[in-house]
């Protein structure tokens, strides 16, 4: 998650404020910031513990000669001598079995990436709409649970278009990508190194392969090349299409590539995914049917199915969490149920155990210390109201998972009792509550 440079650098604020003012202005030049201050500031940025790319380089052998480097980096940027590596991929296995590629940049087109983020990020803020949410200055994925939350409970949302992008990443288009890029940035210095970073290639073990279509995820300037390309191709598109076009109420809700609609009628629903298809297409995109639907969803959905003797609403996943129709136990009011998906959370379970029975002979401390971090990470995301039940699932499966590891070690692991496992649960398993407020609450703050 990009993070918001507002107090770091100061000085590139007025950018934003410019571009808010003059929604047409197009920046010709803006390298200059791109010096030994920002560079620097773009370094102590990046993730120390990330993995090398080609050049063989972490964040800390950078760091033994930084000054020198960082001046001969500067100097071959505006000198116009820098030149792009390509990226190193790996392969991460996804839940259904398939492998999704990682790009894992060069440590030098981290740091650039990094500073000409800080100098574009305040002017695209300024055109970004307010319904997207992902990898922007001050929002979050909870900001867009949010979202989704007020437009279903308090908005007239009957219909819901869970929808998904067909490989989006490895699908951007670098001749529209730069024709976008142009519409702010006429400079073409900064546009000649975004283009180098689309067009450096990749390297799969020791084949090197061309770059014709997409951006690597995990580069640093990824995330804001994806906003900017579905600002243009989605988000401008959706809000002329609700004021035009929709016969009701229609609310959108993006986070990157993943994004819900919401709909009073029907037939705007049938429509839209229509008329997207198409729009998508003339960008080299597509929805994955398997994963795209457009369900009867809302306060309305359970008693209008009733009335047809229909079964219950269908539900939606959406950030990690399964979105289903109830109702409150003693008023009969409606409420929107979160709950984590299943198969997510199933496999992070998985994960941990195996884990656990790799490490079953590290001292039960150390282990405590990374059992206390994981968990804490995950109900940091996932304790929402409502969502307690599946929070104290993988507390629960997580001790026992430790205990039958900790059994394991040997004969005398066997010993080890409930009444033992209970004292380290009390040092390191976090407890389970709910850490988030009701949404109403948050997204009106």
């Amino acid at each position: 998650m990009t993070q918001n440079i507002s107090g770091i650098l100061p000085s590139l604020d007025w950018l934003g404020k410019i571009a808010k003012q003059d929604k047409t202005l197009q920046y010709n030049n803006l390298l200059h910031h791109i010096n030994y201050e920002l560079l620097s500031k773009a370094f102590y940025h990046l993730n120390r513990k990330a993995s090398k790319g080609v050049d063989e380089l972490s964040w800390y052998d950078y760091q033994k000669t930084l000054k020198q480097r960082l001046n001969d980096l500067h100097h071959r940027i505006a000198s116009g001598v820098y030149k792009a590596k390509p990226v190193r991929r790996l392969w991460l296995e996804k839940a259904n079995g398939e492998k999704r590629p990682i790009g894992v940049t060069a440590i030098e087109d981290k740091i650039v990436q990094q500073a000409v983020m800080f100098v574009l990020e305040p002017i695209y803020e300024a055109d970004f709409l307010g319904f997207s949410y992902g990898f922007r200055p001050n929002r979050n994925a909870h900001n867009a649970l949010d979202a989704v939350h007020i437009a279903i409970c308090q908005r007239k949302v009957s219909w819901v278009l869970d929808a998904d992008l067909k490989g989006f990443f490895d699908n951007i288009n670098h001749q529209w990508m730069m024709t976008f890029l142009e519409h702010r940035i006429a400079d073409k210095r900064i546009l000649r190194l975004i283009k180098g970073w689309l067009k450096a290639g990749v390297v799969d073990g020791k084949v090197k392969h061309k770059t014709m279509t997409g951006t690597p995820q995990g580069a640093v300037i990824s995330p804001l090349l994806a906003n900017i390309y579905l600002h243009y191709v989605l988000d401008l598109w959706v809000n002329q299409w609700r004021k035009r076009h929709a016969r009701g109420d229609v609310y959108i809700v993006r986070y990157a590539d993943d994004f819900v609609i919401g709909f009073q009628y029907q037939s705007d629903g049938v429509i839209l995914k229509e008329q997207l298809t198409t729009r998508l297409a003339k960008f080299n995109l597509s929805l994955n049917e398997d994963k795209t639907h457009l369900i009867e969803f809302g306060r309305f959905a359970i008693s209008t199915r009733r009335k047809r003797k229909q079964t219950k609403p269908e539900t939606f996943d959406f950030l990690g969490f399964t979105h289903i129709c109830s109702f409150k136990n003693n008023s009969g009011e409606f409420k929107l149920h979160r709950v984590s998906i299943k198969k997510n959370l199933k496999r992070k379970l998985e994960e941990i155990k195996t884990k656990l029975m790799q490490t079953r002979h590290k001292s039960v401390y150390e282990v405590g210390r990374w059992v206390k971090s994981v968990l804490t990470g995950y109900f940091n995301y996932f304790a929402v109201p409502g969502n307690l039940a599946s929070i104290k699932v993988m507390r629960t499966e997580v001790c026992k998972a430790w205990l039958k590891a900790i059994r394991r070690r040997s004969q005398k692991g066997r010993n080890f009792n409930w009444m033992r496992i209970t004292r380290l649960v009390g040092l390191f398993i976090p407890h389970t509550r709910i850490r988030h407020p009701y949404p109403s609450q948050r997204f009106w703050l």
